[in-house]
């Protein structure tokens, strides 16, 4: 069988399109393009029953009610509207949040800038896989906490958080829930009630959604979560995210989901396989090769190494003809910093520097896989002659 060069194996950063989800976004760019906020004629109507029946497939794959669920740009959007809406809507309750070190950027540096404000923030430490100790965040916990916002499956490393267990704890003591699930939704099961979530960020192009869309779940029931809006205009989305809704773009992101709810169980299995095979296959080629993230408790399409003594930029400029990859976030890839993921779990700057992640997505083949193994084995042969 003929592979088609170059490989993508970069789907943390973002995925293609599936098909079934384009075909469905169609029709609301020409036929049937009304706003879905104009709903006193055929077409407004239309839009908004589509955007409707989308808020219904999110809200499945979460286990949550469908008016729990507000459509955003994306995780990024999702995750600010989250900390700086509980930050200042429970100001009066408190200032203190806390968080951790491996987070993606849109949390830290949000975070961040709620400390120049004067806010308090608490950034607790991973252990070398990188999970967050669930009894650090209870320690952590004060009676000016408001919120704990720890992400769901990181997006590097691919090691899938406690949740359940911090979600319990922030509930015993009063604090609201917050997690980044961008990686995770469509991957891996996440039940907002079963894990105690009270936000959830997620987005659609890392689950063959179209990009520029994604959603925040905000929890209804049991003590509703109110959240100050950080955008404000025409009130759409409960008056939390004013703006014309994209209903192509809803449509496509709750498309994605429906197809991922059907699909995650089988295409997890093969992911394992695949990335077992690969991690195995480099262990026998580059015995010094180190694999960073948990060893099982990681999303199964993930696969981040380090292959000491090669820059990983060297080996990813070398294959990029034939294979995608990358050397992590695609927040910071144009950083010569090393990541603060892989500092967190005890990496030295030298090992950052020769981490790559690989990232198999749904329009991958067994072939594939074996013909990126062989490659970026002879990469390194290439690169340890030079």
């Amino acid at each position: 069988m003929e592979i088609k060069r170059p490989i993508y194996m970069d789907s943390h950063a973002t995925s293609p399109v599936d098909p079934r989800v384009l075909e469905a976004m169609l029709p609301y760019f020409s036929e049937t393009f009304g706003n879905a906020g104009s709903i006193d004629h055929v077409y407004g109507a239309v839009a908004a029953d589509a955007v409707k029946k989308a808020r219904e497939q999110c809200a499945h794959i979460l286990n949550a009610h469908p008016e729990e669920i507000v459509f955003t740009s994306g995780a990024t959007e999702s995750d600010n509207i989250a900390i700086l809406g509980v930050a200042e809507q429970y100001a009066t309750k408190g200032d203190h949040i806390i968080t951790c070190v491996t987070e993606h950027k849109a949390v830290l540096d949000t975070c961040k800038h709620l400390q120049k404000t004067g806010k308090s923030v608490t950034f607790l430490p991973v252990d070398k896989y990188g999970l967050v100790n669930s009894g650090q965040v209870e320690d952590a916990i004060t009676e000016k906490t408001v919120l704990i916002s720890i992400m769901a499956a990181n997006n590097e490393i691919g090691t899938i958080a406690p949740i359940k267990e911090v979600g319990e704890i922030a509930h015993k003591h009063g604090v609201l829930f917050h997690t980044d699930a961008a990686q995770a939704v469509g991957h891996i099961p996440m039940d907002v009630k079963e894990m105690n979530i009270d936000l959830l960020s997620f987005s659609g192009h890392k689950i063959y959604g179209p990009k520029g869309i994604g959603g925040l779940y905000v929890r209804r029931s049991n003590s509703r979560v109110k959240l100050a809006p950080i955008v404000f205009g025409g009130g759409q989305e409960k008056g939390i995210r004013s703006g014309t809704l994209n209903v192509p773009g809803i449509v496509g992101l709750g498309k994605a989901l429906a197809v991922a709810e059907k699909e995650m169980s089988k295409e997890e299995k093969r992911f394992r396989q695949w990335t077992t095979q690969m991690f195995d296959a480099f262990k026998e080629a580059y015995p010094s090769v180190m694999l960073n993230g948990h060893p099982a408790q990681r999303l199964a399409h993930n696969l981040n190494v380090c292959f000491p003594g090669i820059e990983s930029k060297a080996l990813i400029h070398l294959l990029r003809e034939d294979l995608s990859i990358s050397a992590g976030s695609a927040c910071t890839t144009t950083s010569v910093e090393p990541s603060h993921v892989l500092l967190a779990i005890g990496r030295t700057v030298e090992e950052s520097h020769s981490a790559v992640r690989f990232g198999l997505g749904r329009g991958n083949t067994e072939g594939e896989v074996g013909w990126g193994i062989e490659n970026v084995q002879k990469g390194i042969h290439n690169l340890k002659r030079i």
